[in-house]
């Protein structure tokens, strides 16, 4: 695994009861989810199959193996997962060296996280050639840790990929903040017991108890973030 783990801590530089913020990647911080339902309707074309649109609110935001399978399963073809996996992370990969548009906010956000010392994890279903290749733009130095789907056992919408960052950041799940933009996300992060701000990409999330549902990423600061955690 390659995720970079700091030394433990249990509070961010300022005192706050905040401790930790956790970050999807795609539909979050870079607006890629139509990338991939592009590129599978393209994968799937060739193999002879059309894609229906409707299938894209149920394989947005998970593990690749499961929207992969139900993908197969759902056209009947003559393809192996691992298979349809490469050739998804190809296709992907070409697509975002072409153009890797960054949401509304992100880099704003990000910046701000560093300059104020506020230990970041980036939390993605997404597998780790891909992140890596995400982060050149992203930027590398904001994030003390990043976690890839095909680096945990079970990945989203399971807690583990939100347990694990906030133990590699030495934070309690519910002194940290999460920004997510499926349910699948938002389950994974209220699983692991973390507070939880939704940004809806593909399909509406309603809102909930621990869950703020915000239009944009712009809406998204560190005071809006230290309000979502209150001391216990």
């Amino acid at each position: 695994m390659t995720s970079t783990v700091p030394a433990p801590m249990t509070r961010t530089a300022d005192g706050s009861a905040l401790q930790a913020v956790l970050l999807d990647m795609d539909g979050t911080l870079v607006d890629t989810e139509g990338f991939w339902w592009d590129v599978e309707v393209e994968v799937f074309a060739h193999l002879g199959h059309t894609l229906d649109d409707s299938w894209r609110h149920v394989v947005v935001g998970g593990p690749m193996t499961r929207s992969a399978g139900f993908l197969i399963e759902a056209t009947g073809a003559d393809i192996t997962l691992p298979e349809l996996t490469v050739l998804l992370n190809d296709g992907f990969e070409e697509r975002i060296g072409r153009a890797l548009p960054l949401m509304p906010g992100a880099t704003r956000l990000l910046a701000e996280l560093s300059a104020h010392g506020i230990p970041t994890a980036l939390v993605s279903a997404s597998h780790r050639r891909i992140i890596d290749r995400v982060l050149t733009s992203l930027g590398p130095r904001h994030f003390a840790l990043t976690v890839a789907g095909d680096e945990v056992s079970r990945t989203k919408p399971h807690p583990d990929p939100y347990l694990f960052a906030a133990a590699g950041l030495g934070a309690d799940p519910a002194r940290c903040a999460v920004v997510e933009d499926t349910a699948t996300g938002v389950a994974a992060a209220e699983a692991a017991g973390c507070q939880v701000v939704a940004v809806p990409s593909v399909a509406p999330i309603p809102p909930a108890p621990g869950r703020t549902v915000v239009g944009s990423l712009e809406e998204v600061d560190l005071t809006f973030l230290r309000g979502l955690i209150s001391f216990r």
